[in-house]
């Protein structure tokens, strides 16, 4: 197929190219969730447990998170697939709302089906697809800002200003992106600066910046009091941990500067975006970035490129977000999921800059560069989604780390059943929030766990739920991370008995994937440690 029979097959029936694009990986992860290819990760797990006790927010997370999934687990059960519904719905939802801005909104259905494809094929946004993060949600709630902003920034058909309905979707969608992630309050900088540079421009519409300030206004009402009550009743905690992972505050401030984590990060960054992808964003940024900054000049515009108004919106959701984390790398560990939602105008940059080469006649070897990038993304989709099925050993299975947390519940459970006089007083601890979440998923009845405070380590969501209480004379199972090591100091004033360590390797069909030990415990006496210092 030439560049001029793949554009005119994309002009002729873009709804059905695009529906295709979204219903194949669909299906593809009903299958692979519904048939458990990949148990919940630690923290799925933790998230679903948050699912019994609703909260205004949580200690690291905003708890939109734990209302989706209690919404799909009342439908479908406490199940894997209850759990991860969210995110496979959120997968459908997201090329939907590039759609909607691209084809209905900027007139370009063509652009929008590649810009559904590039997203669709990343490593990030396939991940997103399966694993029920907080990024699921908040790349919907970032999405739908942009649509927003963009509609309140430019007239409807008729020519007319389209009044406040973008700026009421502002705010619901800004209010609910905070639910889900702190980052989301970095919109108001982003806005501001949409709004400045369209003022520069000579492209700001009347009465934008009233409108503009109110939306936001009730966005941070709806979302970020909610959070707010809950830190001023809990001890600012999941303030101080954000400030503390972010380096702000903590052991990561003494360093201003260094070198040893940047590398990852921007690797990691090109692996979320598949390299040929982020050059394209990077390239088609670029020629943006100069569109915004000379308005009054031409730039090359030759393919259709984008106006002014929508060059503004992807500069401002692309690179301000890129290169602060970029910077902030030098400082601290960046995770390298911060940066998700600047690839969502960089999945719109990239399908310009791919429309742009189709349009100029690529010649016959960049055309077989093209289709070779394109080939080889749609192999990585089949990958990551059908890796099982292959005889891979577990050193280059890509998702070997992941796995095991199931197999693990499973036999603490019968430990329980065999070790203890009593099954039904048997309660189940561990000193880390992933160990904690997958016992209380994994162990059959998913009875409430523990999280043991018995070093320094950083805090998390069990420690504010505190002990067992009422479970005085019950025993315990205790299970740790890694190979078997010496028995917690604690454990001995805790219980009247404790026997072990015992060592257990967990294993994914058949296969082992991570090392346990864990402690039988008798007699719980009451005492639980409760945290006075450390990490938050």
């Amino acid at each position: 197929m030439t560049p001029e029979r793949l554009l005119a097959h994309l002009r002729a029936r873009p709804l059905f190219w695009a529906m295709c694009l979204v219903l194949a990986p669909t299906l593809l992860r009903l299958w692979f969730v519904a048939t458990g290819q990949l148990g919940l990760v630690q923290d799925e797990a933790q998230y679903w447990d948050w699912t019994r006790h609703l909260q205004l927010t949580y200690y690291s997370k905003g708890p939109l998170i734990a209302w989706i999934i209690a919404l799909f687990t009342s439908l479908l059960g406490d199940t894997e697939l209850g759990v991860r519904m969210g995110s496979i719905v959120g997968a459908m939802l997201f090329p939907a709302l590039l759609w909607w801005l691209l084809a209905v909104l900027w007139k370009r259905p063509v652009l929008a089906v590649l810009a559904v494809f590039i997203a669709g094929v990343s490593p990030l946004f396939q991940a997103l697809g399966i694993l029920m993060t907080t990024d699921n949600p908040f790349v919907l709630c970032w999405t739908l800002s942009m649509i927003a902003l963009y509609a309140a920034a430019t007239p409807d058909e008729a020519g007319k200003d389209r009044g406040l309905w973008p700026f009421a979707l502002l705010a619901l969608a800004f209010g609910s992106g905070i639910l889900a992630k702190y980052t989301m309050l970095g919109l108001v900088g982003l806005a501001a600066g949409y709004g400045y540079l369209l003022q520069r421009g000579g492209a700001l519409p009347a009465r934008f910046w009233p409108r503009l300030a109110v939306a936001l206004a009730v966005g941070v009402a709806l979302g970020f009091l909610p959070t707010l009550v809950w830190n001023m009743q809990n001890g600012f905690v999941g303030y101080k941990h954000v400030l503390q992972l972010i380096g702000v505050s903590g052991e990561g401030a003494r360093t201003m500067f260094r070198l040893s984590r940047v590398p990852e990060y921007v690797g990691a960054q090109l692996g979320f975006a598949l390299p040929w992808w982020f050059w394209l964003m990077v390239v088609a940024g670029w020629r943006a970035a100069q569109r915004v900054w000379q308005p009054s000049t031409t730039i090359s515009n030759e393919a259709g490129g984008p106006t002014f108004t929508q060059s503004t919106l992807l500069v401002v959701f692309f690179w301000p977000m890129t290169l602060f984390f970029l910077a902030w790398s030098f400082h601290t560990k960046v995770l390298a999921n911060w940066n998700t939602v600047s690839f969502v105008a960089g999945s719109v940059l990239a399908a310009l800059e791919l429309e742009r080469l189709l349009l100029s006649g690529p010649s016959r070897r960049a055309w077989r560069t093209l289709v070779s990038c394109a080939g080889a993304s749609v192999f990585l989709l089949l990958f990551l989604h059908l890796h099982q099925l292959l005889p891979l050993p577990p050193s280059i299975n890509p998702a070997h780390r992941l796995k095991g947390w199931e197999d693990m519940g499973l036999r603490m459970g019968q430990v329980a059943e065999q070790r203890f006089p009593d099954p039904a007083r048997v309660f189940f601890m561990s000193d880390v929030y992933d160990i904690t979440a997958s016992l209380a998923f994994y162990v059959p009845g998913q009875p409430r766990a523990y999280c043991l405070w018995w070093h320094d380590r950083r805090m998390n969501q069990y420690d504010l739920w505190g002990g067992p209480q009422g479970k005085l004379g019950w025993d315990a199972v205790m299970v740790l991370k890694g190979d078997a090591a010496g028995m917690p100091p604690v454990l001995s004033d805790m219980f009247e008995r404790v026997s072990g360590p015992y060592r257990y390797v967990a294993t994914y069909r058949g296969v082992a994937v991570r090392p346990f030990f864990y402690f039988l415990c008798y007699g719980y006496k009451g005492l639980w440690p409760r945290r006075d210092n450390g990490s938050f």
